[in-house]
């Protein structure tokens, strides 16, 4: 299909709705609608334990985290101290982070030719993968990572049709909040770079905004750049073991498959394929030929050093905008009838992909319902959402338990970030002092000073308990009454140790790890 004729009205009727509201109030509305959605469905469970790590780093904010930049807890802490802290609130800026990049994309198709019906098609269509919908019911990195990809996109789009150098300052800080969120923002980076070295867009390396907008990004990250060298760069340490883990496991192997079933509602994969070509090949997408490479070379670069497949959702929009406009040609040029049944196509291709992406992705399945065993197969994070609560209480009924001279000499040690996390948040209900682990952030909060001589142990295998500490008693268990397996019950014993086998910073040495 071509963008010729965009300029021609439809063949069918104007409707009430068409009418009535502008475009722009039309994809606002669609946008508000996302975010409303997300409002009221995104309270059934609890945190999951990504969620956690990053609460507890809002409360403790820093130019930097070992996990990842310190944008995402910075907009954590914000919603919180507005709102108070509860899981529709902590929520909130994801579930409008994934509103705007939907209106973004509905932006991107009328950048591209797209009348009104393209528009809300790209709209909805990059509104229901499955990843991204389940990214605005979270309270995580990724979600403000997939928005400032597509909205990197839909200014390179308004770059190249209005030919308006100074977007490139807007470019340069979205760049910029991208790498405060997430570093993977540098893949996309790369995308940008290698598609102006390979087209025509070339023409704008003389441009002084170019050179503007690359100075912007810079002076944006410099406060996380400046942590990271007064922490040795302890993220690539991180991130590259993490990395070792995912592929180890198997993490990265389906990296090609998730590009169809996971970054893209599935419905929509002949929309996408239909969006990259035209900016590839197609003449008509002659101008935009760069944004097909802000594709091409992140994917390639993903699929070399084996990334995992959400990696690439951001980059989806601009391809499903492409995708819709050119539908949209074919709409127009349609005799009334093939009109309407594409028409009926496509709004039945969105009304079973969004009960799809709904169905398994939004936390609304009642726990050990048979809809639930079917979610909890196909999206684990649920699973990690259940029994901390339940884990709390009983650490803080254990502490409880302690004689008094006891309490002021005992800690709290967990094996993970994100048990420590939880019991930071939530523990001062219950009287419980800060809790140390040696994983991630933690390990470099350190073990207090002074250390504690008798330790709560929560998330150690028997084993390195005893290691660690010479008289270990079992004082109780992390299991959830639903009876909901998950990392938090692996292992599920508590126990409570006295008499440290090795100093306090020999055993922050050798236990400290990455999660």
């Amino acid at each position: 299909m071509m963008f010729d004729g965009f300029d021609e009205e439809i063949p069918l009727k104007k409707s009430w709705f068409a009418e009535s509201f502008t475009d722009n109030t039309v994809l606002v509305l669609l946008g508000l609608a996302l975010f409303l959605l997300h409002m009221f469905t995104n309270h059934q469970y609890g945190f999951h334990q990504d969620e956690m790590v990053v609460v507890d780093n809002a409360y403790n904010l820093a130019w930097g985290y070992v996990e990842y930049p310190p944008l995402t807890p910075f907009l954590t802490r914000l919603s919180i101290s507005l709102l108070g802290l509860s899981l529709v609130s902590a929520r909130m800026f994801s579930a409008l982070a994934q509103g705007i990049a939907m209106v973004l994309a509905g932006l991107m198709a009328r950048e591209l030719g797209g009348k009104r019906t393209a528009q809300i098609v790209a709209t909805l269509a990059a509104a229901i993968s499955p990843v991204v919908m389940a990214w605005g019911a979270a309270v995580t990195y990724v979600t403000f990572d997939f928005l400032w990809a597509v909205l990197l996109a839909y200014l390179v789009i308004r770059l190249l049709r209005s030919e308006d150098p100074r977007l490139w300052l807007g470019i340069g800080a979205v760049i910029g909040l991208g790498m405060m969120t997430k570093y993977t923002m540098a893949f996309f980076t790369a995308g940008i770079v290698g598609a102006v070295l390979l087209t025509d867009a070339r023409r704008y390396l003389t441009s002084p905004w170019l050179w503007g907008g690359v100075a912007v990004s810079v002076l944006i990250f410099l406060p996380n750049l400046l942590w990271q060298v007064q922490h040795d760069f302890i993220s690539l340490d991180f991130l590259a073991s993490i990395h070792k883990r995912d592929v180890e496991i198997g993490r990265t192997s389906s990296y090609l498959i998730d590009q169809f079933i996971s970054c893209t509602n599935p419905f929509f994969i002949p929309m996408w394929i239909s969006g990259l070509g035209y900016y590839l090949f197609k003449e008509t997408g002659r101008r935009f030929r760069a944004v097909g490479w802000m594709y091409v070379i992140p994917f390639l670069l993903y699929l070399v050093t084996q990334g995992r497949g959400y990696y690439m959702a951001g980059a989806y929009p601009m391809l499903i905008a492409a995708g819709a406009a050119a539908w949209d040609g074919g709409l127009l040029s349609a005799s009334t009838d093939k009109a309407r049944s594409m028409l009926r196509s496509i709004w039945g291709s969105i009304a079973a992909g969004a009960l799809l992406s709904g169905v398994l992705t939004l936390p609304i399945a009642p726990i050990n319902s048979a809809w639930w065993n079917v979610v909890a197969r196909v999206n684990d994070s649920f699973t990690e959402q259940i029994g901390w609560d339940e884990m709390i209480k009983t650490v803080g009924e254990v502490y409880a338990g302690l004689p008094a001279e006891d309490q002021a000499r005992t800690g709290i040690l967990t094996g993970e970030n994100d048990e420590a996390a939880a019991l930071n948040i939530y523990g001062g209900e219950y009287g419980l002092p800060q809790a140390i682990s040696p994983s991630d952030t933690f390990w470099l909060r350190g073990y207090g000073n002074p250390p504690p001589q008798m330790v709560i142990v929560v998330g150690f295998e028997r084993q390195y308990a005893t290691y660690l500490f010479e008289d270990c008693t079992v004082v109780g268990t992390t299991r959830n009454s639903y009876g909901v397996e998950n990392d938090l019950a692996d292992p599920p014993e508590i126990y409570f140790c006295r008499k440290v086998r090795l100093p306090w910073d020999e055993i922050w040495r050798r236990t400290k790890h990455y999660s």
